[in-house]
């Protein structure tokens, strides 16, 4: 059985977000299996995949290295590309049935891939106790959704940011799914992107994730109400590595735009 290595939301190699990717089951492994294969592997999300009778259909799971988890994009990401430029899928796009995030398609582009993800409406919430100070900054604006969301001030606040990741859990658990907060502000005039982020996620098992689709899905809403345009390319300034997505916002779906690249191809030895 193979595995994949794949940078999502990178035009190359050690950029963007990597993911696992397994070859497709015809029936599911069990749940202690998929996630012990996913704390091997200790990359952000590992995705398992099932096919069904339709050729350009799948079923999709995804795990993080403490647990399974609702909707991950990088993944989904990496996942199509394994099966168009792995696997030899000829068709223009593939679907992923998920457990809890609906029907999911991916259609190739002019450059890379395009997802079609639900949106994640997000609503203005007092600041919660402590987490200016778990983040090091004071937030302009927090919004509510899936996750907490922080608005700084500027650019360089963000790629400044060195948050206390402890306290940022205990602080914003309740107020968000497992006390993780996305950090974001408008860019510096005059770049090649129009929105910067980060996010944090330790509550799932991950301190800090390079590029994060499912982040977008709050992220896109908010910045195109917030800059009156539909269509935004965002960065996620990961130190070292960043991500690169272009969104664009379609009533009650986010579309994401990213490139994908192969880095590692390698062959379990352990079955199921």
């Amino acid at each position: 059985m193979r595995q994949w290595t794949v940078d999502a939301f990178a035009d190359r190699p050690f950029r963007g977000n990597p993911a696992c990717v397994v070859e497709p089951f015809d029936t599911w492994p069990g749940d202690a299996w998929m996630q012990a294969l996913a704390e091997e592997n200790k990359q952000a999300e590992t995705a398992f995949l099932r096919r069904t009778a339709e050729p350009d259909r799948f079923e999709l799971r995804w795990f993080t290295p403490a647990l399974e988890v609702p909707l991950c994009g990088h993944a989904t990401l990496a996942s199509a590309h394994v099966l168009f430029s792995e696997l030899g899928s000829s068709g223009e796009a593939v679907r992923f049935q998920t457990r809890k995030s609906g029907l999911l398609g991916v259609e190739r582009a002019a450059e890379g891939y395009r997802m079609d993800f639900p949106a994640t409406p997000a609503t203005p919430v007092a600041t919660p106790a402590g987490l200016a100070e778990a983040l090091g900054v004071e937030p302009l604006q927090v919004l509510s959704s899936r996750f907490l969301l922080a608005i700084l001030p500027d650019e360089a606040s963000v790629r400044s940011l060195r948050p206390d990741l402890a306290r940022i859990e205990r602080v914003s658990r309740g107020a968000s799914e497992r006390g993780n907060v996305i950090v974001s502000a408008e860019a510096d005039p005059g770049g090649p992107y129009r929105v910067v982020s980060r996010f944090f996620a330790p509550g799932s098992g991950i301190p800090e994730d390079p590029a994060t689709g499912a982040a977008h899905c709050i992220l896109a809403p908010v910045w195109a109400a917030k800059l009156g345009r539909l269509e935004l390319d965002f960065h996620q300034a990961y130190p070292g590595r960043g991500g690169d997505l272009r969104c664009r916002v379609a009533g009650e779906r986010v579309m994401i735009e990213g490139q994908a690249v192969t880095v590692i191809e390698s062959r379990l030895r352990l079955q199921p």
